[in-house]
């Protein structure tokens, strides 16, 4: 099937990628001519696993690269919009570039019947101005329908998520435009894609072939954001449990255990932290509340998981005050500025954040991330020092902050990392490192919901900070 992809930032690139993997013709349509030529080119402009190999596997075959809207959409079947939805000042979508491309769409589609499928996240209802958008400029009722695919990607993990899904939603309001995107799904539905020998390797675990529910449109745009609403729900959920936790001298990775093993709760998204980021649950929670406050409801729950997020922040900066005492002039190593690790995203990042936090209390940051140095030295300047790896970064540092969950921070030379450190203190707003080996290799450790731990000759919060000698 020929399919437009509008749009190659994060949602359109990885899709545009995958419907080629498929087996689909597919052109990922973009008005920034640098992007457009740097794809040409080859570059990848985002980290992510196995993109590059399907970018280099499929460019110039099946997946080609055009600025040319109008073209792209008449010569395709299936034309999916995701291009971005930035919030407003009000928490609001902006949903200017959706009505943008609706517009431009709507003289393309005339020359026989095409589908116009939101990628992007939208609130409820815009399939509606979509579809008004386009009869308003000259598109004929009968020649298209609108429908909604919501993507359920998660950094990192995009291509893997995009062919080994939970579930495949299409939100579509008659069942010839239900057909054609079951039809575009087919070889993950029918398993033959799995079956192929150059298949991209699924996760541990993973059931195939995916369920696809069809849904009306409305229900799929709720979908979307009611998954990401509470998915942050959950995280701000045991983050509070965390807190709790810490007032009364229990372990919370023993009650995420406890609660995690529950059927009915699971343990995904049960780690505590220093809270959620990226271009996703902030933005969708303060959009699907909007969504709620113009349909006559309070939702107030989201106002309490917004809250809880950002009291993360203030708690971890507590704490590396309470491991250090003063922060002013202190030379601080920080590990991981992108939102979580395997991604080199920094938009909304707590890691950030607190950066620019540390910086306000007179710090001195040296900070290391293994993909996200450049976009982050793109919002800090040269206001903080980058190093080349974790134990250049930690050389001569007063203490180590962990703000990102990348694998490889787990994987560290302890002993080496102590020996680098001006004093043996690590704060882990991760939650990364098991607090009895970490007093074993002589390190004063402190991490989210948990007692602190600290070498047997010398007590945890005795002692331990610099300011005091």
């Amino acid at each position: 099937m020929r399919i437009a992809v509008v749009g190659s930032g994060y949602v359109g690139l990885v899709a545009g990628a995958c419907f080629a993997e498929l087996g689909h013709d597919v052109t990922l349509v973009d008005n920034d001519a640098a992007k457009i030529a740097a794809l040409h080119k080859g570059e990848v402009p985002i980290h992510e696993r196995f993109l590059p190999e399907l970018l280099q596997r499929h460019r110039g075959s099946r997946l080609s690269f055009s600025g040319n809207l109008r073209q792209a959409a008449l010569e395709s079947a299936v034309i999916f919009i995701a291009v971005g939805t930035p919030p407003t000042e009000e928490g609001e979508a902006d949903l200017s570039y959706v009505e943008s491309v609706a517009r431009e769409v709507a003289g393309a589609v005339n020359g026989g019947y095409k589908i116009v499928v939101e990628k992007s996240t939208v609130p409820v209802y815009t399939s509606t101005w979509v579809r008004k958008v386009m009869l308003l400029n000259g598109a004929q009722e009968s020649s298209f329908d609108v429908a909604s695919n919501p993507e359920f990607l998660r950094e990192g993990t995009a291509v893997t998520d995009f062919l080994y899904p939970d579930r495949i939603v299409v939100g579509a309001d008659n069942e010839r435009c239900a057909a054609v995107l079951r039809e575009i799904y087919r070889p993950m539905t029918d398993g033959s894609y799995y079956r192929g020998k150059n298949a991209v390797p699924g996760p541990d675990g993973v059931r195939v072939p995916p369920r696809l529910i069809v849904t009306s449109t409305k229900s799929a745009e709720l979908i979307k954001h009611a998954s990401n609403a509470f998915l942050a729900m959950k995280i701000s959920f045991i983050n509070a449990v965390a807190s709790v936790c810490e007032n009364v001298g229990a372990d919370v990775s023993q009650v995420c255990e406890g609660i995690g093993t529950d059927s009915r709760i699971g343990p995904r998204f049960l780690s505590p932290g220093v809270g959620y980021g990226g271009s996703c649950f902030p933005k969708d929670l303060m959009a699907f509340r909007a969504v709620a406050r113009e349909c006559g409801y309070d939702f107030s729950l989201l106002d309490e998981v917004i809250r809880i997020n950002e009291d993360m922040r203030q708690r971890f900066l507590r704490k590396v005050r309470n491991a250090l005492w003063t922060l002013k002039g202190k030379r601080l190593a920080v590990l991981g500025l992108s939102f979580k690790g395997g991604t080199d995203d920094v938009r909304e990042s707590p890691a950030l954040c607190l950066v620019e936090l540390l910086l306000k209390e007179g710090s001195q940051i040296v900070a290391y991330d293994p993909a996200a140095t450049e976009r982050a030295r793109e919002v800090l300047g040269d206001r903080v020092t980058f190093a080349a790896n974790p134990y250049e970064a930690a050389g001569g540092a007063d203490a180590l902050l962990v703000l990102t969950d990348w694998e490889e921070f787990a994987a560290l030379d302890l002993d080496r990392l102590r020996e680098q450190l001006r004093y043996p203190i690590v704060i882990d707003g991760r939650n990364l490192y098991n607090p009895e080996q970490m007093a074993a290799h002589g390190i004063h450790y402190y991490s989210i919901g948990r007692p602190p731990a600290a070498p047997k000759s010398q007590p945890a919060n005795a002692g331990t900070a610099p300011g005091s000698h």
